[in-house]
């Protein structure tokens, strides 16, 4: 497995080592010794167990987030797509932090079969850029109703820089799209 660090320290993409052959590939899509130990040679620290796997089915143009959790139950999660293709955005919700309020983006699909590590104090969110798109992922803490929180995924203070499809509106749910301003967010202290 190679990491590959982002603009945002301690966000960075997972490209697993594929074998392939004529009958097909074969990869190892989560290894934890070699996981915490590639976080650690880049000085990101272990990785942390996962306690609980995700998986969502969306079409194309529909957008989920930007979502996290405060503490006691911040959330780390692994993100990747094992079918069709996702932007995959990660935001910095540290205050304090010299990158609080930057986001970085990334494809995720199922072709190029590259994951996302996003470490607790980030907010997420993807855009589904192909219909049938499933997206799953680890998450470090369960779900937490109570530490829940979301920010509006068009907040101009972010100008986070979503791909336009062409004959697709964003789809957003209705708890998304009542989110709050990143201004007006509660973020991590």
């Amino acid at each position: 497995m190679q990491l590959i660090p982002t603009e945002l320290a301690g966000v960075v993409i997972v490209e697993p080592q594929v074998f392939a052959d004529d009958r097909g590939w074969f990869m190892e899509t989560y290894n934890a010794p070699q996981f915490d130990a590639a976080l650690k040679s880049l000085g990101r620290g272990g990785a942390p167990p996962f306690v609980q796997d995700n998986q969502s089915c969306s079409r194309a143009g529909v957008l989920r987030g930007l979502h996290y959790q405060l503490p006691p139950h911040a959330q780390g999660k692994l993100v990747r797509v094992t079918h069709g293709r996702v932007w995959d955005v990660a935001v910095d919700v540290r205050r304090g932090s010299p990158q609080f309020g930057r986001w970085t983006g990334v494809e995720l699909s199922a072709a190029n079969r590259r994951q996302l590590w996003i470490p607790a104090g980030f907010a997420h969110g993807f855009l589904a850029l192909e219909d049938d798109t499933q997206v799953l992922y680890k998450t470090t803490a369960v779900y937490a109703r109570d530490c829940e929180r979301s920010i509006r995924w068009d907040d101009p203070t972010l100008a986070i820089a979503w791909p336009q499809l062409p004959d697709r509106a964003v789809q957003v749910a209705p708890k998304d799209a009542q989110a709050a301003w990143f201004a007006d967010a509660e973020v991590f202290a």
